[in-house]
């Protein structure tokens, strides 16, 4: 998997690319843009078959870490219903 995966969201149940951490690195997450949409972050135990949101969402620009679980997979972007207008820029780094 790439160590960087970026997305440029306009519609609703769009997400990056999964993205894996090496052991105990944090995954560093830049939200940014103009938008009306809630931003969730999702981890997958199961690589990527299923996913389950983390606890914080985000609805404005914000930057901030993951921190990494051995054997997941994570992915940022707006869920189905999620979204509303305007350009939701992300980027995920590991």
């Amino acid at each position: 998997m790439s160590q960087l995966q970026e997305v440029t969201i306009t519609a609703q149940n769009t997400f990056t690319g999964p993205i894996q951490a090496p052991y105990d690195h944090d995954i560093a997450v830049s939200i940014s843009g103009t938008f009306g949409a809630t931003v969730t972050a999702q981890r997958s135990l199961d690589n990527g078959i299923t996913w389950a949101d983390l606890d914080t969402t985000y609805t404005a620009p914000a930057e901030f870490n993951i921190v990494s679980t051995a054997g997941c997979i994570y992915r940022v972007g707006v869920k189905t219903g999620d979204f509303t207008s305007g350009t939701v820029s992300v980027k995920v780094r590991a």
